[in-house]
């Protein structure tokens, strides 16, 4: 199972950046793993909220491959502890998915096409965090699932 990480937007402040390289290359001694930043449509700034994420999503849509595993990263969705989320992971690896996707919106979310098509919508917290720090907290949190499937000492419970 390949690990993809994609998030509309810019690329990786620096203050986030060397977080965000640490984890994904703990998590990659578990999985291949990867970072895909999609970036904004052109004239994004002129476009209307709707107009915006319907733009993002058909981006996100045109990405896909058919067997994909979409985990779309929304406020809405099912919150998990760090064992509900390594218990998750571990599912996928056992039902041999090739690419599991966390998907991270844009400024204004996701379009509702893209959670439609999404297998899972994951709510991180009921608290707003800004967008570059999701990435931090989406990479570390994958990282302590992976860590936990193994047994290893990261995660105290």
């Amino acid at each position: 199972m390949k690990i993809s990480f994609w998030s509309i937007g810019k690329n990786h402040e620096p203050y986030i950046k060397a977080g965000v390289e640490d984890f994904t290359n703990r998590i990659s001694k578990y999985y291949p793993v990867e970072w895909s930043i999609i970036p904004l449509p052109k004239n994004s700034g002129m476009l209307s909220e709707m107009d915006l994420k319907k733009k993002e999503g058909e981006i996100v849509l045109d990405w896909l491959q058919k067997d994909d595993y979409l985990i779309a990263l929304d406020e809405r969705g099912k919150q998990l502890s760090s064992e509900g989320l390594a218990d998750f992971i571990q599912k996928r690896a056992n039902e041999s998915t090739r690419n599991l996707i966390f998907l991270i919106g844009g400024a204004y979310g996701l379009d509702e096409a893209v959670l439609k098509r999404a297998n899972f919508k994951w709510s991180l917290s009921l608290l707003v965090f800004p967008h570059q720090l999701v990435r931090l907290i989406l990479a570390e949190q994958v990282y302590r699932a992976c860590s936990i499937n193994r047994n290893e000492k990261y995660h105290h419970s």
